[in-house]
């Protein structure tokens, strides 16, 4: 019978000097390093120092730090025969990266912990970092759990650096003293990512993309400023969960200030699940045996199937471009910092299949210089990281568009409509060469129109939720449907005459306005992008007079609702503030309703006849008598 050791026993054996352990490593070995801030520092350091001594390694990480480029072993070696499998792209290497393309492996996160298991791609040696021993022998993979457990578990030869300072995970995240073949203990501070200094635009992206998220709401989040942008915008968010492949220093704050409770996911209720995290020495700190966080494998985090399970799933991923049919690319870029294939296409899936799950690609409009669009006519060239039938909504700082259910012309105004105004007219004329939209189709005023974010607002009516919001061209067809749907009565009201045909000129002055000199808003029930258009409330400028004409329509149901009173006082506030003398209306005489509407304002009014017609007016500096 062959004597068992104890495990503290066979740590001590397995105890060597860094030095020591790389020298393990034998010519043509396929060599793994543990990812991102998870990196073995000393060991990569070592590695690198001793590149003279090997030939033929391939070194296989996910995303690396670049803590020791390892690209200088080839320079050191001239060994054209290195290969460097780069799965993730990290911000640290773009540039290394950009003259070694020939290194990048592009796969999702989901797949490739069975290409490690099944030997499909054997690892020879795993250099992993990983805290102390437990008193049972546990060692935690801390802040990189991802692929790094199963090449960990699938390696022939495993060297492991013992840092104190590596946080102990809950979760799935253990490596057993009894499973390693060499021991390096060497402290030092582990890889740290500082926040990220945050653009205007990432910031009004972020508010763009908060109005989607609900309450309840179990989130992904990239890793990218503009992602985070987005997590502090939901300050105001109540009872959020996360199942996300990476763990940032704005999620723990959130979960500090108790909007992260995990308590509504449907799915690991209570606990905050990742695989990775990247930050602050702060956020290690408290991940270090915290019973509410657990880290998992990236075969189960980016498992679509298991993301499915979540409750209001939202998948939040940042692109380096989009085509007006909604191909997305996400190659690394300094502007989006960390990109690539990576989890994309597992979380835009996993979250369309989540109920009330909601998949969103964002980006800036233009490049970092402002030259160039990222909203591009057609993608060529540029692999697609995610295909045009799995992009659900899109935001820039521009707002938000759902291509959903979509038609490719519907797709292209959209698309267009959230672009950079000084691209928008490009992009319509080249979509219409070709024929991705038809030759009449024009966006008017809008084509330079900033979207007034500000004066949307939420009621309730009924226990239905109503937005009155300012509308867009991708409104149109929303505006006409709600025409043909009035009665008689109010198409007499509206148009004073029995108007029975609207036609596209008609919409297109509602729908694609400038937002000064003509606003429409709109009040819709029902889901974003497939909302019904329950109201309309409209301006017009007159030039002569700086009066701008209004004129309303209410679908039956909403009428009495006090709705047309809400329109006119954003109306009145928007006209004031874009300099406008006051408003007037032309309606029937016996309408008393439209009187009382205008008579709600602070100002005051005078009606006179013409041709038949009431004209109301007030102007913004004549205000009521107080006893009046």
């Amino acid at each position: 019978m062959v004597a068992m050791s104890y495990w503290a026993d066979a740590y001590v054996e397995k105890r060597c000097s860094p030095e020591k352990a790389i020298k393990k490593i034998r010519q043509g070995q396929r060599v793994f390093i543990g990812s991102a801030c998870g990196e073995p520092q000393k060991l990569v350091r070592c590695l690198a120092d001793n590149a003279v001594y090997f030939s033929g390694l391939e070194i296989v990480r996910m995303m690396s730090m670049e803590s020791a480029p390892l690209t200088e072993i080839a320079n050191k070696t001239h060994d054209s025969s290195l290969n460097i499998r780069n799965i993730y792209l990290g911000s640290a290497s773009i540039d290394t990266l950009a003259r070694n393309k020939r290194f990048i492996t592009p796969m999702n996160m989901s797949d490739v912990p069975l290409l490690f298991k099944s030997r499909k791609m054997p690892i020879n040696v795993a250099l992993i970092q990983v805290s102390p021993p437990d008193d049972f022998g546990w060692m935690s993979l801390g802040v990189s759990v991802d692929v790094t457990q199963a090449a960990a578990e699938s390696a022939d030869y495993v060297i492991v650096q013992v840092n104190s300072r590596m946080p102990r995970i809950m979760g799935h995240s253990f490596i057993h003293v009894n499973d390693v073949d060499i021991v390096v203990e060497h402290d030092e501070e582990l890889l740290v990512i500082e926040q990220q200094e945050q653009s205007e635009v990432a910031v009004q992206i972020g508010k763009n993309i908060s109005r989607l998220i609900e309450d309840g709401s179990t989130l992904q989040v990239g890793l990218d400023a503009a992602s985070q942008a987005t997590v502090q915008a939901l300050i105001n968010k109540n009872d959020l969960g996360l199942h996300s492949q990476y763990l940032t220093v704005d999620v723990m704050h959130l979960y500090a200030k108790g909007i992260i409770t995990n308590r509504k996911k449907g799915y690991n209720e209570g606990k905050l699940v990742a695989s990775a995290a990247v930050g602050t020495a702060n956020l290690y700190e408290f991940l270090h045996d915290n019973p509410g966080i657990e880290f998992y494998p990236s075969d189960y985090v980016n498992d679509p199937f298991i993301i499915g399970q979540h409750n209001r799933m939202v998948s939040m991923n940042v692109a380096r471009s989009i085509d007006l049919m909604g191909q997305v690319t996400a190659e690394a870029a300094a502007q989006t910092l960390y990109a690539g294939v990576s989890g994309i296409p597992d979380f835009v899936r996993g979250a369309r299949r989540s109920k009330g799950g909601r998949s969103i690609i964002f980006l800036p409009s233009t490049t970092s210089d402002g030259k160039k669009s990222t909203i591009i006519p057609i993608t060529e060239g540029v692999p697609v990281v995610v295909p045009r039938g799995d992009v659900h909504w899109v935001a820039t700082e521009y707002g938000i568009a759902n291509l959903f259910g979509k038609s490719m012309q519907e797709r292209v105004m959209a698309m267009i409509t959230i672009a950079h105004p000084d691209f928008r007219d490009e992009l319509l004329s080249v979509a219409k060469e070709m024929g991705m939209i038809g030759k009449e189709r024009s966006l008017g005023e809008a084509v330079r129109a900033v979207y007034p974010v500000g004066l949307e607002d939420q009621i309730v009516r009924d226990e239905k939720k109503i937005t009155i919001r300012p509308a867009k061209p991708v409104d149109e067809r929303r505006i006409q449907e709600h025409y043909y749907k009035l009665n008689k009565k109010d198409v007499l009201s509206r148009f004073f005459h029995d108007k029975q045909s609207f036609n596209r000129s008609d919409l297109e002055n509602k729908s694609h306005i400038d937002y000064i000199k003509d606003l429409t808003l709109i009040g819709v029930v029902g889901e974003i992008g497939f909302d019904e258009v329950i109201g309309v409330g409209e301006y017009l400028l007159v030039v002569e007079s700086n009066m701008a004409e209004v004129a309303f329509s209410m679908s039956e149901e909403y009428q009495g609702k006090g709705l047309g009173t809400i329109f006119l006082k954003k109306l009145a506030e928007a006209a004031r503030s874009n300099g406008i003398s006051g408003l007037m209306a032309y309606t029937v005489p016996g309408n008393k309703a439209m009187i009382k509407l205008f008579k709600s304002l602070p100002y005051k009014v005078k009606t006179v006849i013409e041709d038949d017609a009431l004209v109301l007016t007030c102007k913004f500096n004549e205000l009521k008598d107080e006893l009046s």
